[in-house]
């Protein structure tokens, strides 16, 4: 897989998940558990590398959202960038 972007994990809350798995529809469907949960790009698909088992994806989460409008108090607070880490 490519390298991470810094872009990807600029600001606390961003997240990039890679994802391996035995097959399509179990990626995908870890994929959709996340999205369910929070604000994601879906994907479409998955990627195989030569002579490896499994499947790849990647994920990239964001996770400042709310979990649905009905729910806003569910997202993450913000992380001041004083806080200790």
């Amino acid at each position: 897989m490519d390298p991470v972007n810094e872009a990807h994990v600029s600001r606390p809350g961003l997240v990039v998940f890679d994802v391996t798995a035995a097959d399509d529809d179990t990626a995908l469907a870890f994929q959709q558990l996340l999205a369910d949960r929070w604000a994601t790009a879906p994907a479409q698909h998955t990627t195989r590398d030569p002579d490896e088992p499994g499947v790849r994806l990647r994920c990239y989460l964001d996770l400042r959202q709310p979990i649905s409008p009905s729910a806003p108090d569910e997202a993450l607070a913000p992380v001041s960038a004083a806080a200790p880490q």
